[in-house]
């Protein structure tokens, strides 16, 4: 017997799982940050740059924020107008990872990744309000946007702070970083688009997936090629996600029904 679902059940469903993954998350104890994260296996300098692949590979984050900041101003995209700032702030976010980032590897640590990951959290903030207004609803994408970037932006300074305290936190930066991957999925599955194709979105978490485990395999990737490390390939895939979101909203129709 199959059984359907309405969009408030659906809704509900969606809520509920977020609110248990959080609760889950915050009955753990705090999770100070690992030193041994901004040790890296491609420590290679070029013409004065340290670390060097890991720095230019940043270059791809700024080159498609600017394509899809340039795009939204003159039009080109599909979009829903009366959501383009929320649009324009992912694009823009994916543009400062660029400089953050490449910033954090010139000179790795704590205080350097301080600015690594502010920009990603407004870019993470944004693309999730932006498939709660194509999916669920375009009002409450409006309200949602500027609240949602403001905790991720506080989740941030957040953890910077409790480790200047000694204590350091990463749990709502976590919760910040992937619960929005784990709920897009689950939105693309239970509810109808406003535009055709979702497959551009599946390929963007696809590589968001990627680039986490060539992150967590930075150094056998390094060993097997010698000339690019797991961290610079998930930069590439990171940005290559990015470039098929773009490549998407340039392509897409929106529905009829719509």
């Amino acid at each position: 017997m199959r059984i359907s679902y309405n969009f408030n059940q659906k809704l509900a469903l969606l809520i509920g799982l977020a609110g248990l993954i959080i609760i889950g998350v915050f009955l753990l104890p705090p999770i100070p940050q690992d030193a041994a994260y901004h040790q890296f296996a491609d420590k290679s300098s070029y013409w004065g740059v340290p670390n060097f692949w890991n720095v230019v590979s940043n270059l791809l984050f700024l080159l498609v924020g600017l394509l899809g900041m340039r795009d939204i101003v003159r039009g080109r995209l599909a979009i829903l107008p009366e959501f383009r700032v929320g649009y324009l702030t992912f694009f823009i976010g994916v543009a400062l990872v660029s400089p953050g980032s490449a910033y954090y590897h010139l000179t790795p640590g704590n205080a350097s990744l301080l600015w690594d990951r502010l920009p990603m959290t407004i870019a993470f903030m944004a693309l999730f309000v932006i498939v709660i207004a194509e999916y669920l609803s375009v009002p409450a994408a409006q309200r949602l946007l500027w609240p949602m970037v403001v905790i991720g932006i506080f989740s941030v300074f957040y953890w910077h702070i409790t480790e200047l305290k000694g204590q350091g936190d990463l749990r709502l930066y976590g919760v910040v970083q992937f619960l929005p991957m784990l709920l897009i999925p689950l939105m693309l599955l239970l509810f109808q688009p406003t535009f055709s194709g979702v497959g551009y979105l599946w390929v963007m978490l696809g590589a968001y997936v990627g680039a986490k485990l060539s992150e967590s395999l930075d150094e056998p990737i390094f060993r097997l090629f010698h000339f690019i490390s797991g961290h610079s390939i998930k930069h590439l895939l990171a940005a290559l996600g990015v470039y098929y979101f773009w490549l998407g909203l340039r392509r897409r129709k929106k529905l009829a029904s719509n």
